[in-house]
């Protein structure tokens, strides 16, 4: 145990962080068995510990900075065991349509009030554009109408949202240009609680994987004129990209647009991280810059890229204080069990997630936006456009 503490102490060292110290970012243990979780199961190890009361600090988002930003997590050796998930997401494809509602059951489908708690009015939950805004709704709005500007969207035109969430997007549309639009998404609580949101507007919601999309014959498909997709290609995983694209170019017209916001990653990659896979987003994997182009070669032409990375700074920051600000809310439909976890895990993934875009905002802003054409035409903007 003795080995464990002093190889944590020598480590944590190096960024200026102290156990038991008295600066905002030191750790607090609670529990000795902290040492060897950690250096045996890394960031897994850590936020379990967390939630479990094993230690605290006063601001883990400076401690989770320190730790990011002098790359410690590379300092640290993995045991076995926690390479066996890189060999089953190389042999594995873990967003197999089989496996497709996981995300939505485990994630999305987590209570449609904890959401509304915690996002914007319009219930968006990816990152906003936070350009002349003052708070988190005029900045969602900005970044509908940033994408709705993109699309250059006309009155009477058929647009799809693949991962339509609640239908923010979907009913900014159909209010504001006179759009109509189907909404698909994998959680069931989303196709509900949407339903209800976008009464009396042409919106449309379906409990659909995206494969399935026109998988009819040619001449019996119903194309759209603007395809749009905010988010949801975090879930769509490395072995299916070339699908997901193909699925998006059956879908649209000639002449079409569609309209890809993700977040991306700096390097290629094939898994996620274990803390992300098992409490966050379960089959969940960042695209590359790389990886999408290869995905979209013959199939799409590229018009415009746009990166606003650094305002999923402020986003998280306002999800979070809206969590907190509404946790008496939050927890009152749920058991004292299930709402200690949630709150523990919540708080240190915000940290994580926040701090590593932060981490790499300066090098690569992460949030993209892509237009696809299918032809050389027009422009849009990442937001990616695509003919």
């Amino acid at each position: 145990m003795l080995h464990y503490k002093s190889t944590i102490e020598k480590i944590l060292d190096l960024v200026g962080i102290k156990i038991n110290g008295s600066n905002p970012w030191d750790i607090q243990v609670h529990n000795d068995k902290f040492y060897k979780r950690v250096l045996t199961e890394v960031e897994l190890g850590i936020g379990e510990a967390y939630m479990d009361g094993w230690w605290d600090c006063e601001s883990v988002d400076q401690l989770t900075y320190r730790i990011i930003s002098e790359r410690l997590d590379q300092k640290v050796k993995k045991k076995l065991s926690l390479l066996i998930p890189l060999a089953l997401g190389v042999l594995f494809n873990k967003q197999s349509k089989s496996r497709a509602y996981i995300v939505g059951e485990k994630h999305y489908d987590l209570g449609n009030d904890l959401f509304q708690n915690m996002l914007d009015k319009r219930m968006n939950y990816s990152s906003a554009y936070w350009k002349d805004a003052k708070s988190l709704d005029e900045a969602q709005e900005n970044k509908l109408e940033l994408i709705c500007k993109k699309l250059q969207l006309k009155p009477g035109m058929r647009v799809l949202d693949i991962g339509c969430g609640w239908g923010a997007f979907g009913k900014y549309a159909a209010e504001k240009y006179e759009v109509e639009v189907v909404g698909i998404t994998v959680s069931k609580e989303q196709v509900k609680l949407g339903k209800e949101l976008c009464k009396g507007l042409p919106v449309e919601f379906r409990l659909q994987d995206y494969r399935s999309l026109n998988a009819l014959k040619a001449s019996h498909r119903k194309k759209f004129d603007r395809i749009v997709s905010v988010g949801m290609l975090e879930h769509v995983g490395y072995k299916n990209y070339r699908t997901y694209m193909k699925t998006a170019e059956r879908c649209m017209k000639d002449n079409g647009l569609f309209l890809l916001h993700t977040i991306g990653e700096v390097r290629s990659v094939k898994t996620t991280d274990p803390w992300t896979e098992k409490y966050i987003f379960p089959n969940g994997m960042l695209p590359s810059i790389a990886q999408l182009g290869k995905s979209i070669e013959g199939i799409f032409i590229m018009e415009d890229w746009h990166n606003f990375g650094a305002d999923y700074d402020k986003t998280l920051m306002a999800w979070h204080d809206n969590f907190n600000k509404n946790w008496d809310k939050i927890k009152s439909n749920r058991s004292e069990e299930h709402t200690s976890e949630l709150q523990s895990h919540s708080f240190i993934s915000y940290a994580v997630f926040c701090l590593k875009k932060k981490k790499k905002k300066n090098k690569t802003k992460k949030k993209k936006k892509y237009n696809y054409t299918k032809t050389m035409c027009i422009k849009p903007d990442s937001i990616t456009c695509c003919h």
